[in-house]
């Protein structure tokens, strides 16, 4: 997202956390901008009953948590390590300041706003509306690129367990696992060592 090198000159600070680890809080002030430097985070919310929501996933280069940061509003999520990570993070007036210096690199940060955006809309529309087969298949559509997963021999690989699936569609994993079944047997997606590739 933003170059290591650019991010140094303002100051930006190397965290690590550990596997499970709360980043940030729902309901907490934003102070800090977060980029992933290794590992893999996600955002949640849980309802009521204590389901976990998945608002996203997010992996090496890719930011998070900064929507509130421009907004002066309490983040609507937890973050949560995933992995152990390393995060570049920088505090909230640096950021701006280096927004504000390098007109270029606010128009990354735009677009990559606009690109989750887009996502969330498009996800919030199919799983408001559709069958589960159509749910998931969406789902990978959208995540091959949303979140870069990888292209091989087989295809792209759907770097997501089944729970993760369920998480980001609102569906219980016994659906998930039916659904890409019978996607499997319409040629939609490939099974392979129990993974699934489209």
């Amino acid at each position: 997202m933003i170059a290591s090198s650019l991010l140094q000159k303002y100051g930006v600070q190397i965290k690590s956390y550990s596997k499970n680890e709360l980043i940030f809080e729902e309901g907490k002030s934003p102070s800090h901008y977060f980029q992933i430097l290794s590992g893999e985070v996600k955002m949640n919310n849980f309802n009521d009953d204590g389901r976990e929501f998945i608002q996203g996933f997010f992996n090496e280069n890719q930011c998070f948590g900064e929507p509130p940061l421009f907004l002066n509003r309490d983040y609507p999520a937890n973050a949560v390590a995933v992995e152990d990570v390393q995060l570049y993070v920088l505090p909230k007036s640096s950021f701006m300041e280096l927004l504000h210096d390098n007109p270029d690199v606010s128009l990354k940060v735009i677009e990559n706003l606009a690109q989750r955006l887009y996502y969330k809309s498009v996800m919030a529309a199919e799983i408001s509306n559709h069958e589960p087969e159509h749910r998931v298949l969406r789902l990978f559509d959208y995540s091959i690129t949303f979140f870069n997963f990888k292209k091989d021999e087989n295809g792209y690989l759907i770097n997501l367990t089944r729970q993760q699936i369920g998480d980001l569609t609102g569906l219980r994993v016994e659906t998930v696992i039916r659904a890409i079944k019978s996607l499997e047997k319409k040629g939609e997606v490939k099974i392979i060592s129990r993974k699934v590739y489209r």
